[in-house]
C-alpha cells in the first residue's frame, strides 16, 4: 500500500561534469528525475511509501529509468510502457555569478503520448493517503492535462488530500492552450499549495508583489485551498542562497527559520524536497511550525545532494530542522 500518489514525466537528466559549460564537456553524467518523481523518490528515503504514476517508452532506455527509479523505493506498480520516446533535459551547473542552464528536448515523448483511459484511478488512488501533482503535468499535452483532471476528481470523491506545486513553464504550453485556460480547474481541486506571487500573475492574473496578499486573493478564489506553500529565496550567488518557508493557513502567515546554504553542490529539485518534506511534516507532525521547519530544512538539504531528488533520511532533516548545520563529519 502506498500512502503518497505522485503523477508525471520522468526524464532522462544529461549533466555537464563539474561546472562546465556544454561546449567545454566532452561527456555527460546520466541521472533521472521529474518534479512529481522526485517527491515520492524524497518521501521514500524518509520511509513513507510512495508510488508514482507515469508513462515510458518501451525500450532501453525507458527500462533504464525505471529501474533506476525501483532502487530508490518508490512502488512502481503504475509504470507503464508504451511506444514513444523518453524524454530530455541538459544540465549545466553555475557557480559564483554565472547561473545554471536547463535545455528541455521532450516533445512528443511517451508520457505526453498517453492515453487517459490507461488509468484507472479509482484502483490507483484506493488505499492513499494523499495525490500530489505539479502544473508542469498539464502542461506536456492536452492529454495529460485531461488524466491529471481525471486523477484529482477521484482523490476529492475518496476524501484524499491533494496537492500541487503549481510551476508554471511558460515553454512548456505548446499544445495550443494556456496556463490561464487550463489550471484554474485543477488548482479548485486541490487543499494544499505551493505558489509563489510570479506565478499567481502568470497563472491566475493575480497582481501582487505580497505573499500574504497573493495568498488571500488566492483563497477567495479557490475555496477549497486550506494551506498556500511558498520558499522565499536570497541569492547572494549561484553557490550561496538563504532559504524561507512560508505558509498561509486562510488566517496568519507562518514563517520557517532562514536556512543558509553555502556552497550549493545542485539546487534542481529543492522546490520538490520542499514538498515531501511538507508531506511527510503533515502526516506525521500535530503542528504547522512544525511541519514548515522540516519541509525546509530538507530543500535545504537537498542543496547539497547531486541528482534530482533529496536522499536525505528524517533523522537528518531533523538535525539542521533542530538547528545543527555544523557540518561535523560523523564517525
Amino acid at each position: 500500500m502506498s500512502s503518497v500518489i505522485t503523477f508525471g514525466e520522468i526524464m532522462m537528466r544529461l549533466t555537464a561534469p563539474g561546472n562546465r559549460r556544454f561546449s567545454q564537456a566532452a561527456s555527460l553524467g546520466i541521472t533521472y528525475g521529474g518534479g512529481e518523481a522526485n517527491v515520492a523518490a524524497a518521501l521514500a528515503q524518509m520511509g513513507v511509501p510512495a508510488a508514482h504514476v507515469t508513462v515510458f517508452p518501451d525500450n532501453d532506455l525507458g527500462r533504464a529509468a525505471a529501474a533506476f527509479f525501483r532502487k530508490t523505493g518508490v512502488g512502481t506498480e503504475h509504470f507503464y510502457f508504451r511506444n514513444g520516446r523518453l524524454g530530455l533535459y541538459f544540465m549545466e551547473v553555475g557557480a559564483a555569478l554565472r547561473p545554471s542552464r536547463i535545455v528541455y528536448d521532450r516533445y512528443d515523448s511517451a508520457f505526453a503520448c498517453l492515453d487517459p483511459d490507461w488509468f484507472d484511478w479509482d484502483k490507483i488512488l484506493a488505499d492513499a493517503r494523499w495525490f500530489h501533482w505539479t502544473g508542469i503535468t498539464p502542461a506536456i499535452s492536452e492529454a495529460a492535462a485531461i488524466a491529471c483532471s481525471e486523477a484529482i476528481r477521484t482523490a476529492r470523491r475518496l476524501g484524499i488530500p491533494v496537492s500541487a506545486d503549481v510551476n508554471y513553464r511558460r515553454v512548456l504550453w505548446q499544445y495550443g492552450k494556456t496556463a490561464a485556460e487550463v489550471m484554474p480547474a485543477l488548482v479548485a481541486g486541490c487543499d494544499i499549495v505551493v505558489c509563489t506571487e510570479g506565478d499567481a500573475a502568470d497563472i491566475f492574473g493575480i497582481q501582487t508583489t505580497d505573499f500574504p496578499d497573493m495568498a488571500r486573493q488566492m483563497m477567495r478564489r479557490f475555496p477549497n485551498l486550506k494551506r498556500i506553500l511558498a520558499t522565499r529565496r536570497d541569492t547572494i550567488s549561484a553557490s550561496h542562497n538563504r532559504l524561507t518557508g512560508l505558509c498561509f493557513d486562510g488566517e496568519r502567515i507562518t514563517e520557517s527559520p532562514i536556512f543558509d546554504i553555502h556552497p550549493i553542490v545542485d539546487r534542481i529539485g529543492g522546490g520538490d524536497a520542499f514538498m515531501a518534506g511538507y508531506i511527510y511534516g503533515a502526516l506525521h507532525f500535530t503542528g504547522l511550525n512544525d511541519a514548515l521547519a522540516f519541509a525546509t530544512a530538507a530543500s535545504a538539504l537537498k542543496h547539497t545532494v547531486e541528482g534530482d531528488f533529496n536522499l536525505a533520511t528524517v533523522a537528518e532533516v531533523t538535525q539542521v530542522m533542530q538547528g545543527d548545520v555544523s557540518g561535523r563529519l560523523l564517525r
